[in-house]
């Protein structure tokens, strides 16, 4: 203790100021010490203040603005004015009498937030393939992607669409609606939040229970070890390598990085869910479920169930029941399936990869709902279960190729290599040996995510049991562990690139 209080006040002037200043090669982050020592301090003063509501929305917007400067730069100046322009398109659009008026301005409304989110993600994408087809030589813009701009841009049309529906009150003010679009655990990656769901919480009075105060921590916990350990471990050790030249690795190398990557993202984007649902309990706010262990998923609609639930009730209710949903007929209805989770992929980047990723999940879902037209699998048969869950969980696996491939040519390189795939038991084991470690990991990795929900539950409810010096020698040791398996560099969340 003595080691760190003297280091702490041996501190220079510079490294102080660093604190403060954006700094793109070490973005703040959930799973870093120094966001945890911001949190620290802004989460003393938010319970010492809970009972003046002014002052606690004031307090968490700037910490909020804050959090968005040190993860992403200026561009906080980009979401303090989307805030306030879908604010006063939102207010103008509720007070209008008319509906053909209130719908005109529910279309600009719309229209204006996909083209900034146009702009920033597509507009290279645009040219690049402009210039492809016609042979051209126009130049690529300068463009860097703002931080979090899909989720931020989705729940400010979700507002706007559910006001014009009358599905929700409007925000009271424009800070309250600042508050909404800005709330820092979930900004930058999600879940994607319903302006129905919050706002009512923020109108009533911050409560905290015992039973909440450790299931928050539970969720940070796990979160920090499916981010630090596991996913940022397996990533810089074996899959990255992997990816990055395939052809200088073997087949089976490169199937283990294929199932690696499988795991890496669901760690990487799970982890930060429950981190930003755990943070948001703390702070008396509750997200909804973003993640339900998808890879026990029997079918690839089942899987979008369980997989960024957020974004697929988004695309959903945005999306595939205005485009007609299942009322326009059953060809009409793959169509529409089909189109969701192609815009779905293009929502991920604005890469023919990504385009790709949402066409076989589109069709893979419209082929579902046509197989069960005409076959009814029984539902509690093992073999039945097992071969659907083995099916969808490899097509799933099949996918993340191209998700994350640098590029088509890289996606067909892995996947030759992947068919080379001979039977060699020896050889598989002196890769496994040599990659002991991210191996182990895999495989706890696994286990863990199969393991079934009734001993999960089991682990949550002892550790919500323990008392207060137990859960705190958890988190102690949780916290050691990610300080000790952190690489040298900070390893941004996947999703925030989206």
């Amino acid at each position: 203790m003595l080691t760190y209080l003297e280091s702490f006040f041996s501190l220079s002037s510079d490294q102080i100021r660093s604190w403060f200043e954006y700094d793109p090669s070490n973005p703040l982050l959930f799973s870093t010490s120094l966001f945890l020592g911001f949190f620290l301090i802004f989460y003393l003063v938010y319970i010492l203040t809970k009972k003046y509501a002014h002052f606690r929305t004031v307090y968490v917007f700037l910490f909020s603005i804050f959090f968005y400067y040190k993860a992403g730069g200026v561009y906080f100046i980009l979401l303090i004015l989307s805030a306030l322009i879908n604010y006063i398109l939102s207010e103008v659009m509720d007070l209008s009498p008319k509906k053909s008026i209130r719908k005109s301005i529910l279309t600009i409304t719309v229209v204006l937030n996909l083209l900034v989110l146009a702009y920033y993600k597509y507009t290279n994408f645009f040219i690049d393939n402009l210039n492809d087809l016609f042979h051209g030589n126009f130049q690529l813009q300068h463009i860097i992607l703002p931080v979090g701009i899909s989720f931020f841009t989705f729940q400010a049309i979700s507002y706007s669409i559910d006001l014009y529906r009358r599905e929700l009150k409007p925000a009271k003010n424009v800070l309250d609606f600042a508050f909404y679009l800005s709330f820092f655990p979930q900004l930058v990656a999600g879940p994607i939040v319903r302006a129905k769901e919050f706002l009512p919480q923020m109108y009533r009075e911050i409560s905290l229970s015992k039973k909440e105060a450790g299931l928050a921590l539970f969720l940070i916990i796990t979160g920090l070890i499916k981010k630090s350990v596991i996913s940022d471990y397996i990533s810089l050790n074996f899959v990255d390598r992997i990816f990055d030249s395939p052809l200088s690795y073997t087949p089976f190398e490169t199937l283990m990085a294929a199932y690696g990557y499988t795991l890496q993202i669901y760690c990487d984007f799970s982890g930060y869910s429950d981190m930003a649902i755990g943070i948001a309990l703390l702070m008396g706010f509750k997200l909804p479920e973003n993640f339900r262990t998808p890879y026990k998923s029997l079918s690839v609609t089942e899987f979008w169930r369980r997989w960024h639930i957020t974004l697929s009730r988004w695309l959903r209710d945005y999306l595939y029941i205005p485009l007609g949903g299942n009322r326009k007929g059953k060809f009409r209805t793959y169509i529409n399936l089909f189109l969701t989770m192609l815009i779905g992929g293009l929502w991920h980047g604005a890469a023919w990869k990504y385009i790709a990723w949402g066409a076989l999940h589109g069709g893979a879902l419209a082929v579902e709902r046509l197989f069960r037209q005409f076959v009814k699998l029984p539902e509690k048969n093992i073999l039945v279960n097992l071969f659907c869950g083995l099916l969808t969980f490899h097509f799933v696996a099949f996918c993340w190729i191209f998700f994350r491939a640098a590029d088509f040519g890289v996606a067909r390189t892995v996947i030759e290599n992947i068919t080379r795939l001979e039977y060699n038991p020896e050889a598989w084991l002196t890769v496994i040996q040599a990659y002991r470690n991210v191996f182990i990991l895999i495989f706890a990795g696994f286990i863990l995510h199969f393991t079934p929900k009734r001993l999960s539950d089991m682990v949550e409810m002892c550790f919500l049991k323990l008392p207060y010096i137990g859960r705190a020698i958890i988190v102690g040791g949780v916290f050691w562990l990610v300080y000790a398996t952190a690489s040298s560099g900070t390893q941004p969340f996947i999703y925030f690139q989206f």
